[in-house]
C-alpha cells in the first residue's frame, strides 16, 4: 500500500510518531533504495522511538495482508492486462505497473471520498522531532542519516501527496515512481493512454474499494 492507504489505519491517532512509522519503510525506500534496515525486533527506552518501531511493524503487517488478499491479486492482475496495450515498447515490468497503479488508485479514492485528508497526514509528519527520528534510524543501523533527512525535508516541503487527489495525475505519479528504476519509462502518448485506463478503472472501484480496508482492519484485530 502507498502513503495514504497506510495512514488510513491510524488517521485518528494523536501519536505522530506512530504515523511516521507506518510510512517510514516507503520514505526510506524513496530516499535511497539501497538502504536496508530491520528494526522489527528493536525495543528502545524512549517511548516515541518505540512508537516509530510499532508503526514500522504495522506497515509490514498491513502490506502482508494486502499483498496476499484476493482484492490485490485480482485488481493488480486486471490492471496489468488493461495497461498492456499502452505499454508496448516500455521497459517497465507489467506486474510492477499493475501493482503500483492499484496502490495509487486507492490513495486517490481515499482522498476524493474524504476518508483521509492530506493536511492530517502532513500535520503528523511535521509534529515529529528530528532527534527522535534520528535516534530511530541510528538505532536501526543507519549511520548516514543525512541522506534520509534531505529527502524527508523535500518530501514535506513539496506536499507532493496532494497531487494524488487529481485523478488525471495518477499516470504522472506512476511515471515518477517508475523513473526511479527506468530512465525513460513511458512516452507522452503512453502516459496519456495509461491515464485513460486508470481513470476508467478508478470508477469501477469506487463502490467497492473500502472492502479491502475493512478486510485488513478485521485481520489486524486478531493480530494484536
Amino acid at each position: 500500500m502507498n502513503f495514504l492507504s497506510h495512514f488510513y489505519f491510524d488517521r485518528d491517532t494523536a501519536n505522530c510518531y506512530m504515523v511516521l512509522g507506518t510510512v517510514m519503510p516507503d520514505l526510506l525506500k524513496n530516499a535511497d533504495k539501497t538502504v536496508i534496515i530491520h528494526p522489527e525486533k528493536l525495543s528502545h527506552q524512549d517511548h516515541d522511538v518505540n512508537s516509530i518501531i510499532n508503526g514500522w511493524n504495522k506497515h509490514l503487517l498491513v502490506d502482508r495482508f494486502f499483498h496476499s488478499s484476493d482484492f490485490f491479486l485480482t485488481h493488480s492482475h486486471q490492471l496489468k492486462i488493461q495497461l498492456l496495450p499502452a505499454m508496448v515498447g516500455s521497459p517497465v515490468k507489467p506486474f510492477f505497473l499493475g501493482h503500483i497503479a492499484l496502490e495509487l488508485i486507492l490513495d486517490n479514492l481515499l482522498l476524493t471520498t474524504k476518508k483521509v485528508t492530506v493536511d492530517g497526514f502532513y500535520d503528523h509528519l511535521d509534529g515529529c522531532k528530528t532527534p527522535i527520528v534520528d535516534e530511530f534510524l541510528r538505532s536501526s543501523g543507519l549511520k548516514n542519516t543525512a541522506i534520509f533527512f534531505k529527502f524527508y525535508a523535500d518530501f514535506k516541503k513539496s506536499k507532493y501527496v496532494y497531487s494524488y487527489a487529481d485523478t488525471r495525475e495518477i499516470a504522472y505519479a506512476l511515471k515518477r515512481i517508475c523513473m526511479r528504476i527506468w530512465k525513460d519509462p513511458f512516452t507522452p502518448g503512453q502516459e496519456a493512454a495509461m491515464n485513460d485506463v486508470l481513470t476508467t478503472y478508478r470508477e469501477s472501484l469506487l463502490d467497492d474499494f473500502m472492502s479491502i480496508f475493512e478486510e485488513i482492519e478485521n485481520k489486524m484485530s486478531f493480530s494484536y
